[in-house]
């Protein structure tokens, strides 16, 4: 995996599980918590990311091909649910695929496994990142090639649990018009990294496209 193709796949993976983005979504849910319930909260969701991706890296190309899907079948289909992601971030709206329906989040905002849903699955690691995971798994030949990939997500996750755990210094710094600017910016990236993945599934499923 070269230096150009891991730099566009930070871009993906940080647009899509954007910190910042989802700070404020933090906030709201533990709200009633102490700094330290908040930190706790924070620990496990980042190792329950952690797992989910790990898992999705290493198998996501054998689940879709049980189902008899192809990776560029895939690309088009996950690229269609980033700019769906995308388009609701650039007109300021959740998208409920993504961060769950209101309803989903207010049932379980009050318990334990908080954590793992609606937070961690789908805010963090929802269809989007499931996605994104499984096509730039499918750049490689070799399950050493998955090595850099793992990289890049272990350093977009460690960036999400510093801002998660030091979410009340965060959420005071950070004011509603510095998180709108950041989340309209990461929708506009996050468009275009989905155009090239449809059109590139397209190409490769249809030749005379290109």
């Amino acid at each position: 995996m070269d230096e150009a193709l891991m730099a566009k796949a930070f871009g993906s993976f940080f647009a899509i599980m954007n910190p910042f983005v989802n700070l404020p979504i933090f906030l709201a849910l533990t709200t009633d918590f102490s700094v330290s319930q908040q930190r706790l909260l924070a620990c496990k969701i980042a190792l329950f990311s952690a797992v989910m991706c790990a898992v999705i890296l290493i198998a996501g190309q054998q689940i879709i091909s049980f189902f008899g899907v192809s990776v560029n079948e895939f690309r088009v289909a996950g690229g269609v649910v980033l700019a769906h992601i995308a388009w609701s971030m650039l007109n300021g709206s959740d998208a409920a695929s993504h961060h769950g329906s209101d309803g989903e989040k207010g049932q379980m905002s009050d318990l334990s496994s908080l954590a793992f849903y609606p937070i961690t699955f789908p805010m963090i690691v929802g269809p989007g990142t499931i996605a994104t995971i499984i096509i730039y798994a499918g750049h490689v030949s070799s399950e050493s090639g998955l090595i850099p990939i793992g990289i890049v997500i272990a350093a977009v996750l460690l960036l999400l649990f510093l801002v998660l755990f030091f979410a009340s210094f965060f959420g005071k710094v950070l004011t509603e018009t510095m998180r709108v600017i950041m989340t309209r910016l990461m929708g506009m990236i996050l468009l275009a990294i989905a155009v090239d993945m449809i059109f590139a599934g397209a190409t490769a499923l249809l030749p005379g496209l290109s």
